[in-house]
């Protein structure tokens, strides 16, 4: 299983643009053949910022996920609405659950 994190920071004036943006981002990607979940939070330490975290079911499903149009277009539109001095972050894990507790 690969897992992913990210985050977006927005700016006090696109919080809520960069939400909705980030829900049907989610909504749609949870649609996708090999997505076990998909889910965005906000930051409760700094509510501006979204986090985003992900299970798919293995490298070519998530490659597959880039590589939808809507995908690249969620990312240059949220890039767009983010607080200057901030980066957008990426992380991908690959995982294996070692036990179910």
């Amino acid at each position: 299983m690969i897992i992913v994190t990210g985050s977006v920071t927005a700016r006090p004036d696109t919080f809520d643009d960069v939400r909705k943006l980030s829900l049907a981002h989610v909504h749609r990607s949870r649609t996708e053949p090999g997505c076990i979940s998909h889910s965005v939070n906000i930051d409760c330490e700094n509510p501006l910022r979204l986090v985003f975290f992900e299970q798919w079911a293995d490298r070519a499903a998530l490659q597959a996920h880039f590589t939808v149009p809507a995908s690249r277009e969620f990312v240059r539109s949220v890039q767009s609405l983010t607080a200057a001095g901030t980066t957008t972050t990426l992380g991908l894990y690959d995982a294996q659950k070692i036990e179910k507790l």
